[in-house]
């Protein structure tokens, strides 16, 4: 349904001209920050799933998928929050206990290896994933663990206020959960300082999220013998061999500037480190507990992103189960609500994107030849997963559940088979169309190491994409998300990867620099631009930048090619499909941590750039949304 909109008002704002009055009438659901655009589908999808759930749950519906069954069954013992009252927190203060044992460094390497496997507090996170300079075999990573606060730039002297507000939120928060355990109010008091402590220790040396964002920076490979040599606390070669169950050539090192830092942190230090892996753990159990348990800890996240209240227990039930069965759930979904017909469309459509881009490369008039051939030749490469996964992994066929157990009990099992599997993977080869997220997402991505393209089944739906909408109006929704993904193997950071994936610079020296100063003026054009009564981080956000304009601009050219191409609908849908109705708070936690640009500034920005959007709705010099030619950033 094509809505009339003012033209005037477009021409000053395409966003508020196109969502203004939605905006006015929406009601951001008290368990949520925002409603709007990527939102509205997920509680759609939420409902569906919820009550199938149910029936599956009482049984009116039976399936004959053993996997199917076991997620059902985790449904149902998290639903049990009136014995879990009854029981009290027995569950939580076993693992307490053996914690509150720890009396040193060497205890704890003791039993250092089965606390990853259990998903339990560490000083350094182990990952696999595949090596970025042979994404052929699957290789170890490592890092530094969360902080208590978004970011580490909450941490910075300017920040000082906003700092102590919250961490005094948090620490109100963490007292009354231990008031509940039965903790001592002063020995409560000494552990939460203590854990503040620890926390301060790791500030100064984690990356922020801007400098997260560079994956230039992220792949530092070390021997095992030149990261043990990070510190004598701990015995890092140990344990790796223990999780892996060899000593690897090399160990990839994602923030090398905490490790250097690593032994300091660690040394005189092991009570901090103590109260900070007991709060940890208070925190990472507290909500599988009792419902007041749950809303207790859920205090401090709904205070960063606006929330008035925690989800319901339906829904919190729901998402756990979901969670820990993700491609069982995905899979359900997608053959329920998707299926192969929807499946092979779009993937059509993603294909034919792919040719458009193709032959934007062919034409692109700043690259030289060397470089648009191995362009061109990368996305010859490019997987494609649409829909759902034509198979499930295995891993899924070992996942048990006792109804007879706790849920505690029941998620750290769960949690142990995972992550055995996973540190099971290292050194072999990469399964490059391995679905990483489940098809009940909505959401899409590129994964550079691996030269993939993804889009669940829980995007393609209206706005994004529907049959009773104009082809124009699918191209400005659909169309555009599709060549935004595409467009991530062009970007700052998917530029730096081949075509098989690989950490390789296939560019010119002076392709390159071109490039360089291409995504410069990407990062001046948001940079400091006010919302929220803050200001956004063009560096932060410039690959999600860079994609955006390269989607838009690739799907209007797809759409242009259309009989019935409207350039007006087209505009008009890409505004809609960033609708957003969000807490302040929320703006401005995702104004430090997303690496993305608030909604409103993607359609709209990205609309000034595109010469098109200037003739189809005859912006002129004046206009509050005109931008001079000369200022419009096009890279791709």
């Amino acid at each position: 349904m094509i809505v009339a909109i003012n033209e005037q008002m477009i021409k000053d704002d395409l966003y508020e001209a196109v969502n203004g009055d939605w905006i006015k009438q929406a009601k951001i659901p008290d368990d949520k920050p925002a409603t709007g655009g990527f939102n509205d589908l997920v509680d759609a999808i939420d409902k569906q799933m919820m009550d199938d759930f149910d029936a599956y749950a009482d049984e009116k519906k039976k399936s004959d998928d053993d996997r199917f069954n076991e997620m059902i069954k985790l449904y149902k013992v998290a639903k049990k929050f009136k014995l879990r009252k009854k029981i009290g927190p027995k569950a939580l203060q076993r693992i307490l206990s053996s914690v509150k044992d720890l009396q040193s460094y060497a205890d704890y390497q003791a039993q250092w290896r089965n606390w990853i496997l259990a998903g339990l507090p560490s000083p350094v996170t182990f990952d696999i994933d595949a090596d970025m300079k042979n994404t052929k075999i699957y290789a170890l990573f490592v890092s530094s663990p969360a902080l208590i606060l978004p970011d580490k730039s909450y941490y910075a002297p300017e920040k000082k206020q906003q700092h102590d507000q919250l961490l005094k939120l948090w620490t109100d928060m963490v007292a009354a959960l231990m008031d509940k355990l039965d903790y001592d109010h002063d020995q409560a008091a000494t552990i939460i300082q203590h854990a503040k402590d620890f926390d301060a220790l790791l500030a100064p040396h984690v990356k922020s999220a801007e400098e997260a964002a560079d994956y230039s920076k992220m792949y530092n490979p070390q021997t095992v013998d030149e990261l043990a040599a990070a510190t004598d606390q701990l015995d890092l070669a140990a344990v790796i061999k223990r999780l892996i169950k060899a000593t690897p050539e090399r160990v990839i090192v994602m923030e090398p500037a905490y490790f250097k830092a690593l032994d300091g942190i660690l040394k005189d230090h092991f009570d901090l480190f103590k109260a900070w892996a007991i709060v940890n753990i208070i925190r990472d159990y507290s909500s599988y507990l009792d419902d007041g348990m749950r809303e207790i800890n859920g205090r401090y996240g709904r205070a960063l992103s606006g929330s008035k209240k925690p989800v319901s227990q339906r829904k919190f039930a729901y998402y756990l189960a979901r969670d820990v069965f993700s491609q069982v759930a995905g899979n359900y979904y997608g053959q329920k609500y998707f299926g192969p017909k929807a499946k092979a469309d779009v993937h059509h459509m993603v294909e034919q994107m792919v040719k458009v881009y193709k032959n934007r490369l062919a034409n692109n008039d700043w690259l030289s030849k060397a470089t648009r051939e191995k362009a061109i030749l990368k996305l010859d490469k490019l997987g494609i997963q649409v829909g759902y996964p034509d198979k499930i992994p295995a891993i899924y066929d070992q996942l048990k559940v006792d109804d007879g157990e706790s849920l505690i009990a029941n998620l750290n099992q769960l949690t142990i088979i995972k992550n055995r599997d996973m540190f099971k993977r290292w050194g072999k080869p990469v399964d490059r169309m391995r679905w990483e997220m489940s098809a009940a997402t909505v959401n899409a991505y590129y994964h550079p190491f691996k030269n993939i393209i993804v889009f669940p089944a829980a995007i393609l739906q209206a706005s994004f994409y529907s049959l009773k909408q104009t082809s124009s109006q699918n191209y400005g929704g659909i169309g555009a998300v599709i060549a935004h993904e595409i467009s991530h193997a062009f970007d700052n950071n998917g530029a730096l990867f081949d075509e098989y994936g690989n950490l390789h610079n296939w560019w010119t020296k002076e392709d390159s620099t071109h490039f360089k100063q291409l995504a410069q003026r990407m990062i001046k054009e948001f940079d400091g631009v006010p919302f929220a009564g803050q200001r956004v981080n063009g560096k932060l956000t410039v690959s999600e930048n860079i994609a955006d304009g390269g989607g838009l601009s690739c799907a209007l050219e797809a759409a242009k090619e259309e009989n019935d191409f409207n350039a007006r609908e087209f505009f008009i849908n890409w505004a809609t499909i960033w609708r957003m109705k969000a807490t302040k708070q929320y703006d401005q936690l995702l104004l430090a941590i997303d690496v993305h640009a608030p909604q409103k500034l993607r359609a709209n920005i990205q609309a000034q750039n595109q010469a098109d959007f200037y003739t189809a709705f005859n912006v002129q010099p004046g206009d509050r949304m005109y931008r001079k030619p000369a200022d419009r950033v096009n890279i791709w």
